[in-house]
C-alpha cells in the first residue's frame, strides 16, 4: 500500500496508460480523482476500482478548458482532501500523415490537450503543493518526445514540449518540496495503436511495423509502467525533479544516485 493515505488525480483515467495507472493506484491505497472528457469511460474506471476495494471520484472535464479542470480539482478535494499526486495521462494522437498535409485543427488539438491540457492540470494543483510544501506530478510522455517521430508531428511537438515543461517546472518548485517528472512509458498497447494501423501508408511504414509489433506482443508490460510511476510518486524519487525517466532505462539505481543537471533530459550536447 505505497500510496496509503494519498489523494492522486489521475487523467485520461477513461482508457490506456491513465486507466492503468488510476487502479494501480488505488489498488496501492490511494483515493483516486478520474479525470477524462468521456464520463462513460471513468465510470467503468471507477466501477473496476470499486470491484476492487478502492476508492476513487469520478469528475469528468476537458483539459484543454481551465474552467473545467479547476471544477473536477475542487470536487476530488472536496471529496478526498488535499491532493498529493497528479499524473497527466489525457493525449491524443492529433493527425496522422505529413505534415505538409495536416489538418490544421486537429494539428492544434494535440497541442491544446497534450501540452496546454498538462499546463492547466498543473495549474490548479501547484499552488496548493508549494503551500504544503509537498506533492508529486508526474507528466506522461510518449513517441516523439526525444527523438523525431514523421507523420506525426503534432503529437511529436506536443510531448517535446511537455518534457521541456517538465525540466521547467521541476526547476521552478524544487526549493518548495514539489517533484515534476516524466514518464516514457515505451511502446504499448492502446486505441492510439489501432489508429497507427487504421492510418494505414499516412503513417509511414516504421510506424506501421512498430504498431503491428506492439498489437501482436502488447508492447511493454502495463507492470513495468506502473512500478516506475509508482517509483516517481514516491518518497523514494524525493531527490529525483525535472527529468525524463522511460521504461527501458535502469531506473531502479536512481533511487540511490544524486543525478546532474544534465541527466535524463532535452539538453543538447554538442562537441566542438
Amino acid at each position: 500500500m505505497q500510496l496509503k493515505g494519498k489523494t492522486a488525480v489521475v487523467t485520461g483515467a477513461g482508457r490506456g496508460i491513465g486507466k492503468r495507472l488510476a487502479i494501480a493506484f488505488a489498488a496501492e491505497g490511494a483515493r483516486v480523482g478520474l479525470v477524462s472528457r468521456t464520463a462513460a469511460l471513468l465510470q467503468v474506471t471507477q466501477m473496476e476500482i470499486a470491484d476492487a476495494g478502492g476508492a476513487s471520484l469520478a469528475a469528468a472535464a476537458d483539459v484543454s478548458d481551465f474552467a473545467q479542470v479547476k471544477k473536477a480539482m475542487e470536487a476530488v478535494r472536496e471529496q478526498f482532501g488535499p491532493l498529493d499526486v497528479l499524473v497527466n495521462a489525457a493525449g491524443v494522437q492529433g493527425p496522422i500523415g505529413p505534415t505538409a498535409h495536416a489538418d490544421p485543427r486537429a494539428w492544434a488539438e494535440a497541442i491544446e490537450i497534450n501540452l496546454v491540457g498538462a499546463f492547466h492540470c498543473c495549474r490548479a494543483v501547484l499552488p496548493e503543493m508549494i503551500a504544503r510544501r509537498a506533492g508529486k506530478i508526474l507528466n506522461v510522455s510518449g513517441g516523439g518526445a526525444s527523438n523525431s517521430r514523421p507523420n506525426f508531428s503534432g503529437y511529436a511537438a506536443s510531448k517535446a514540449a511537455l518534457v521541456r515543461l517538465t525540466e521547467t517546472l521541476g526547476e521552478e518548485v524544487a526549493a518548495h518540496n514539489v517533484q515534476v517528472n516524466a514518464l516514457a512509458p515505451g511502446a504499448t498497447y492502446t486505441a492510439m495503436t489501432d489508429q497507427v494501423l487504421e492510418a494505414g501508408e499516412r503513417a509511414g511504414e516504421k510506424a506501421l511495423d512498430e504498431a503491428r509489433n506492439t498489437q501482436q506482443t502488447r508492447g511493454v508490460p502495463p507492470e513495468k509502467q506502473i512500478a516506475l510511476a509508482l517509483f516517481l510518486v514516491s518518497p523514494r524519487s524525493n531527490h529525483i525533479t525535472g527529468k525524463l525517466i522511460s521504461v527501458h532505462d535502469d531506473w531502479q539505481r536512481l533511487e540511490q544516485m544524486s543525478l546532474t543537471p544534465d541527466h535524463f533530459t532535452l539538453r543538447r550536447i554538442a562537441k566542438p
